[in-house]
């Protein structure tokens, strides 16, 4: 990120909105939000394949299950942030990821402007694609300030993602989704 750039570009803004960037309160502020944008966004510098590399044989395809893994990330349409839960399972072929990395892949996605049906999708690719799993069910619920701080205002809705990648039963798909909520 050109962090003078989106200095200079914080100032406009707010100039453009009536404030006094002079003024004591304003000050840093610009610095702060460009400072900010780049840590909310810096999975742009990021890869999943680095985390998912780090494997651990295993001699069964029992499925792995990692639930309840909290992200926030920011919405391109608004640039506010939508927050929730992500879960993530999948059918090994013979190789599992600590399970940290499960969570680095999600941060890796969820630190970029975002949709959430695209951040549930590209979970579920990179664990299918860099770690070689046979399946992939990824379920992603999350609240967007976007519906509950403006325009409709509907505090505590949520929404519900789902994507599935690779091989997974379809008989098995069922049992999962229950076990994932």
């Amino acid at each position: 990120m050109d962090r003078e750039r989106a200095i200079k570009a914080v100032e406009e803004f707010l100039t453009a909105v009536g404030e006094d960037v002079t003024r004591e309160g304003l000050k840093d502020t610009p610095a702060r939000v460009a400072d900010m944008f780049a840590e909310l966004l810096s999975g742009n510098a990021d890869d999943a394949s680095r985390h998912l590399s780090k494997v651990f044989d295993v001699p069964s395809g029992d499925m792995v299950i990692e639930k309840d893994i909290a992200f926030s990330s920011t919405c391109e349409h608004h640039l506010m942030p939508f927050f929730g839960k992500m879960a993530i399972a999948y059918i090994p072929d013979k190789k599992v990821a600590g399970l940290s990395k499960l969570a680095r892949t999600v941060e890796v996605y969820a630190k970029r402007l975002q949709l959430q049906e695209r951040l549930t999708s590209q979970v579920a690719e990179a664990v299918y694609k860099y770690l070689g799993a046979r399946g992939v069910i990824v379920l992603c619920v999350a609240e967007h300030t976007c519906m509950t701080c403006r325009g409709v205002k509907k505090f505590g809705s949520k929404t519900v993602t789902y994507s599935i990648a690779g091989d997974f039963p379809a008989e098995k798909v069922t049992e999962v989704m229950a076990l994932l909520k």
